[in-house]
């Protein structure tokens, strides 16, 4: 017998994401389409971003519904409808694939499940994780507005208990990239250029750390400040580095207050290959440390529908 159909819809500040996972957590269909973003700006209006969605999914979900096979297996729609799994978060964004969600799980006479974009992206690195069933266990969730420490319980349940107070990694990647002249979304050509590196000078002051939180306006500035004195891979390097450090004293604060060893590492920043191998080389000794594949840290709506699946699967 073939196996059901997941199907998840993804529309964040970043991405057009649909995916289609059947009950083994075999991706049958994945795409990831970057909105449009004008040289030199630091992303998008949710307005314009909201119409690039609108444009973006009827040509997707028709390449996805062509496949007549796939279509007749479909058991459950989802979509992220929000940002974060608390009351009162909200974004216009989501309200587009809502909407073409609900319409096709109506079409198809499927259940339609809502979830948080926070949580497909926690799914989408724990379901294909050793931690897949393990809790307690504390998450990260670094992207473009997000920099956040979940404590994620035995019922599921989020508790943030770290983070920043202010500016998330994303963004200081972000504006210091494009001030570079890089484009936006910039942190993977940032990353590549830090890894050229030889070495650096000490360009910027460490990231303070107190209960697993931090603020990160101040590098950002010293960043602006810093660009034109300093040679691109080196200025890139110790910024990388001086995040990344800033990362690993979270996590171990943070271990030893909750007593959890297990910890996941999930959103677009964390695809960087500069970070991932600072935090291996920090923490291999002491923590449990998960990474997902790029393709499933970055936004996507693979964990979304794993998410609606599971309400189908059992």
């Amino acid at each position: 017998m073939k196996k059901t159909v997941s199907i998840g819809i993804d529309t964040s500040n970043y991405k057009t994401s649909v995916a289609a996972v059947d009950e083994g957590g075999e991706i049958l269909f994945n795409h990831q389409q970057f909105l449009e973003v004008k040289k030199g700006e630091r992303g998008l209006r949710q307005s314009e971003a909201l119409f690039q969605h609108v444009q973006n999914l009827p040509a997707v979900l028709e390449k996805l519904l062509a496949d007549h096979d796939l279509r007749e297996r479909i058991g459950a729609v989802s979509a992220s409808t929000k940002p974060r799994p608390v009351d009162g978060s909200y974004m216009p964004v989501f309200t587009a694939g809502t909407g073409y969600g609900r319409a096709l799980a109506a079409a198809l006479n499927v259940p339609f499940y809502s979830w948080s974009h926070q949580e497909g992206h926690i799914e989408a690195i724990r379901y294909y994780s050793e931690l897949r069933d393990v809790t307690p266990l504390i998450c990260f969730h670094f992207s473009g507005g997000t920099t956040e420490a979940l404590l994620v319980k035995e019922d599921l349940k989020f508790e943030i208990v770290g983070g920043s107070k202010d500016l998330a990694y994303g963004q200081v990647l972000d504006r210091i990239g494009v001030a570079m002249g890089l484009d936006f979304p910039c942190g993977e050509a940032m990353d590549k250029i830090a890894m050229t590196s030889i070495g650096h000078p000490h360009i910027f002051t460490p990231i303070q750390v107190k209960d697993g939180y931090v603020n990160l306006s101040g590098i950002e500035t010293q960043g602006q400040r810093a660009l034109g004195k300093y040679a691109q891979t080196a200025l890139l390097d110790d910024l990388f580095e001086k995040l990344s450090a800033s990362i690993v004293r979270m996590s171990l604060q943070l271990s030893e207050k909750y007593q959890i060893r297990n910890f996941i590492y999930a959103g677009g920043v964390s695809c960087s290959q500069y970070m991932r191998n600072f935090l291996v080389e920090h923490l291999f000794k002491d923590l449990n440390i998960v990474f997902g594949k790029s393709e499933l840290s970055s936004d996507n709506a693979i964990g979304v529908g794993i998410l609606g699946g599971k309400n189908v699967w059992r």
